[in-house]
């Protein structure tokens, strides 16, 4: 069989991994050496990384992550922050995913509330989780259309299998009528099955009050809060102390 023939082969197949890996077997003279059943496992294992990366890339792109490059290695531990650094090594490792458990993550504007969680995400989708961020007020109105247009049944099909939902921003914006109803269905789906990260500027103590439903707010507190890892963000807005410096540099 000519070397033509088999490149068009697998080209036809789609086996890109396996062909860019066959391309490099063919130039390298080292490879000759192998055993025939090596050379052909590092050709399969080519073509297991290309769609492994193939899929991340994907789950990235869909996942609506804002900070794409937001990494775990890249969070600052200063003191003022009272992040407990290896508590959040421990979470980093997704057991808290694969265990099916919530975290909640409360603190003031610009405290880096977004940035953990979407760097928990990035890590998520690093491992093959299906990801996604969103907005709590757009996903609550995301819900009201949704409701009007006849899509709400498929909407919440859509939330409930994704592996981690983030749901940032809660508590920001007023909560209209049907909202703490709506958002209950969303977690209530999720429950047990898969895992939520909120992100909130309001304290957990204020978010019965926050619902405005007394029924739902228990229930909704049944289900996440007291069965979520939390983390209290504190100290100086890092966006403030980002522009500081940044300021900084540019005088020199």
């Amino acid at each position: 069989m000519q070397h033509s023939q088999l490149i068009e082969k697998i080209t036809q197949l789609g086996l890109h991994g396996f062909k860019e890996a066959y391309a490099r077997q063919s130039e390298d003279v080292n490879y000759h050496s192998l055993a025939f059943e090596e050379r052909l496992y590092q050709l399969l294992d080519a073509q297991s990384l290309y769609l492994r990366n193939k899929a991340i890339a994907m789950n990235r792109k869909l996942s609506k992550i804002k900070e794409k490059h937001a990494l775990i290695e890249e969070i600052d531990f200063n003191p003022k922050r009272c992040l407990d650094k290896a508590f959040i090594h421990s979470l980093a490792t997704l057991n808290f995913i694969r265990s099916h458990q919530n975290i909640i993550m409360t603190g003031k504007t610009g405290t880096g509330k977004s940035y953990l969680a979407q760097a928990f995400a990035n890590r998520a989708i690093m491992d093959g989780f299906r990801v996604h961020y969103i907005r709590t007020p757009t996903l609550l109105e995301e819900i009201r259309i949704s409701r009007i247009d006849g899509t709400y049944t498929n909407l919440l099909k859509k939330y409930s299998k994704f592996h981690l939902l983030i749901l940032d921003d809660f508590g920001v914006s007023a909560m209209h009528e049907d909202d703490a109803t709506n958002l209950f269905e969303i977690i209530e789906d999720r429950t047990q099955i898969n895992s939520t990260i909120i992100t909130s500027q309001l304290p957990v103590c204020d978010w019965y009050d926050y619902l405005n439903n007394n029924t739902i707010a228990d229930a909704i507190l049944d289900r996440i809060v007291h069965s979520s890892h939390r983390i209290e963000m504190e100290g100086d807005s890092m966006r403030k102390l980002h522009s500081t410096i940044n300021k900084s540099i540019t005088e020199k």
